[in-house]
């Protein structure tokens, strides 16, 4: 069974690997060639593993395959598979992926932001309202949201409610220790960097912002999670 850890960059995903790690040992592979996450920040961290087989081997086996991806939902996804798609507002996904992007160039930021939310890819990340509206459709029922405010703010409490809905059977840990931000931070301060809810309100430039809120994928996708302009 292959279970997804979708979403779009900078949206919880590696601190909710983090949390399934501690409190079920689960371990996850991803989607790309190379976990660059997992290499920087440190694989026992994550509980990074390689892909132990092909997606059609991990589909058929009764072990429980979590496998990360910030790609759109695409060929490689099947209606039997189970997700977990972790939400964020669009506006601060995109400028802490700018600042990561940027961490050796910072001067760059501006215009590697607005790439970001130009791009018009239809594989791949693709745009932010693109790839949130490609996990928000017709898709499995054992399939569970994560807002990234509720993470950070719950994280046991909602990585636990997500692995009972998607995979009821796995057992947890019992009460291992959850690593805090701060601790986070001192073991990557440009990967873990702010961690809060409405970081574009002081790096988003007004103009930027507009070009965000054109497009109509991002105002629909802003609209069905909720998040105002």
């Amino acid at each position: 069974m292959i279970v997804w850890l979708a979403s779009f960059p900078r949206s919880g995903n590696t601190f909710l690997r983090i949390l399934l790690h501690r409190l079920y040992g689960i371990r996850s592979s991803v989607v790309f060639d190379v976990d660059g996450v997992a290499r920087r920040v440190g694989e026992a961290l994550v509980g990074y593993e390689d892909r132990p087989a092909s997606y059609d081997a991990m589909r058929r086996s009764d072990t429980v395959h979590f496998v990360k991806t910030h790609w759109q939902r695409d060929a490689l996804v099947d209606r039997g598979d189970r997700a977990i798609c972790l939400m964020r507002d669009g506006r601060d996904a995109l400028v802490s992926w700018a600042r990561q992007r940027c961490e050796i160039d910072p001067p760059q930021y501006r215009s590697v932001l607005q790439g970001m939310i130009g791009v018009p890819s239809a594989t791949g990340t693709g745009s932010w309202g693109r790839n949130v509206l490609s996990w928000s459709g017709e898709l499995p029922a054992q399939t569970v949201q994560i807002r990234y405010e509720e993470l950070i703010a719950h994280p046991v409490a909602v990585a636990r409610h997500a692995v009972d809905a998607v995979a009821p059977h796995l057992s947890s840990n019992g009460d291992p220790e959850i690593p805090s931000f701060e601790e986070l931070q001192k073991i990557d301060p440009l990967f873990f960097r702010r961690g809060i809810v409405g970081s574009h309100r002081d790096e988003l430039p007004e103009d930027l912002e507009e070009l965000f809120w054109s497009r109509g994928e991002n105002r629909e996708a802003m609209e069905l999670l909720g998040y105002a302009r």
